[in-house]
């Protein structure tokens, strides 16, 4: 069953108005809770399921600490990561970093994972998209306000 209030989140998460504000503070409270709780919790998570990626840069090798909404496929025991951006233009910047360094850590419920990233293409990526847009039914809204095609990629535990 749904969390209370789920169709409301998904509505209000879908809007030009949330895409402009929610980059600003939702991954900056989410690494901050993640911090003081020591990995227990992400705010964010409280709706979608959520990790931290630490990827090296694309550009200056250096470590970078992002806070992501997840779709956990638990029967594979790997983590479908979808680059909507929140249906902004540009792919976000992490998207990048996996490109250029698939070996990354993740940090899940509070254990951390090494992995490796790979980018879906083809059928392999139809089919995680269409489970994707039932897993969180906004992602479609992003996909239409884009010209891009959002970048969905698989992470697998090292």
């Amino acid at each position: 069953m749904a969390p209370p209030g789920i169709k409301l989140i998904q509505k209000v998460s879908s809007t030009r108005a949330f895409a402009r504000v929610a980059p600003h503070f939702i991954p900056a409270m989410d690494r901050a809770v993640h911090r003081l709780t020591r990995g227990k919790v992400l705010v964010s998570a409280q709706m979608l399921p959520g990790l931290i990626l630490t990827a090296r840069g694309a550009k200056t090798g250096l470590p970078r600490r992002t806070p992501l909404a997840c779709m956990p496929e638990e029967e594979a025991g790997t983590w479908l990561l979808i680059g909507s951006n929140f249906g902004r233009p540009g792919h976000p910047a992490w998207t990048a970093n996996l490109l250029a360094h698939p070996d990354a850590d993740i940090n899940w419920k509070g254990e951390d994972v090494p992995v490796t990233a790979r980018l879906l293409d083809s059928a392999e990526r139809e089919e995680a998209w269409a489970a994707a847009l039932k897993f969180w039914p906004p992602y479609a809204t992003y996909q239409a306000r884009v010209e891009r095609e959002i970048r969905l990629f698989r992470l697998a535990r090292r």
